[in-house]
């Protein structure tokens, strides 16, 4: 009877952007939306983790850490996300870690550099950890010829240490940025063509539910629970705050005067090749 081997739990640190800038009560509501949006999109891509909250961050705890990061990263208010090692805040912890995770990760004769932040309360500095956790790097790897550059090195560690734990990473995957979905009110979006699709996705990057006039796999890739509704339905609707057009400068758009509620033109100041590129971007989850 064979068994199951068992992969390795990994942590992924996300952090978000404009919330941080909210009163601690909008900060409160809109992190707790976050969350919430988190969990629904890693339920609908069938990825299992454990989610918790600290400060400005988010972590899961996952055995599939790329599902992980797969699915975060279509979350709207998600800035960036890493996959670290984790370790506890312990100088000695942080630069064994740096250790074990610096092997193979440095090509032969190449340069690096450590960067380290720190928030909480600790016995040592930022630059304390960026010296330490280097020195670490450097002495498991010198036979190998790399060298220290803090200018342009060609590989950089990262260490953020947070209260009692450290986390070690060497990339910064970019998420959409934004407002969490749904904590912004509902738009109505006509999704005709490209144009359309990009202005709604504007729109929920800003944080508003879009119900859209046409279906798309595109948009419902960041919002799973989409919903389709006719354009009609805009100003009966006690809870649409506003319609959204993909016009361009050389659409009539005098229309909009004669709306009882707020028309909205994301794209309007874009000619069409940026809206092509936009859309690759959103397409591909390239930000």
């Amino acid at each position: 009877m064979s068994q199951r081997i068992e992969a390795p739990v990994v942590t992924v640190l996300v952090r978000y952007c404009e919330i941080g800038l909210k009163s601690a009560p909008v900060r409160k509501r809109f992190e707790a939306r976050l969350k919430e949006n988190v969990l629904t999109m890693l339920a609908y891509d069938r990825v299992e983790a454990l989610v918790s909250q600290a400060g400005a961050r988010m972590y899961l705890e996952t055995e599939d850490p790329e599902g992980a990061v797969r699915a975060v990263t279509r979350v709207f208010g998600i800035a960036s996300v890493s996959v670290a090692e984790h370790s506890s805040s312990a100088m000695e912890d942080i630069c064994a870690t740096a250790e074990s995770y610096s092997r193979g990760r440095l090509p032969d004769g190449s340069s690096f550099a450590v960067r380290a932040r720190r928030e909480g309360s600790h016995p040592y500095t930022s630059t304390d950890v960026g010296r330490e956790a280097g020195s670490a790097i450097y002495e498991a790897n010198k036979n190998r010829g790399i060298k220290v550059d803090l200018t342009r090195p060609e590989k950089e560690f990262y260490v953020e240490v947070r209260d009692s734990g450290a986390f070690i990473f060497d990339t910064y995957i970019n998420g959409p940025g934004g407002l969490p979905l749904g904590t912004q009110g509902k738009v109505v979006a006509d999704t005709r063509d490209d144009r359309g699709l990009l202005s709604a996705w504007l729109m929920m990057k800003r944080g508003c539910k879009a119900l859209v006039t046409e279906d798309s796999d595109l948009l419902r890739n960041y919002d799973p629970g989409l919903r389709v509704a006719d354009m009609s339905e805009a100003e009966r609707r006690d809870e649409v705050m506003g319609i959204v057009l993909g016009s361009s400068v050389a659409d009539d758009i005098s229309f909009s005067a004669e709306c009882r509620i707020p028309v909205y033109f994301p794209t309007i100041g874009m000619d069409d090749t940026e809206v092509s590129a936009r859309m690759v971007s959103v397409t591909e989850g390239k930000f």
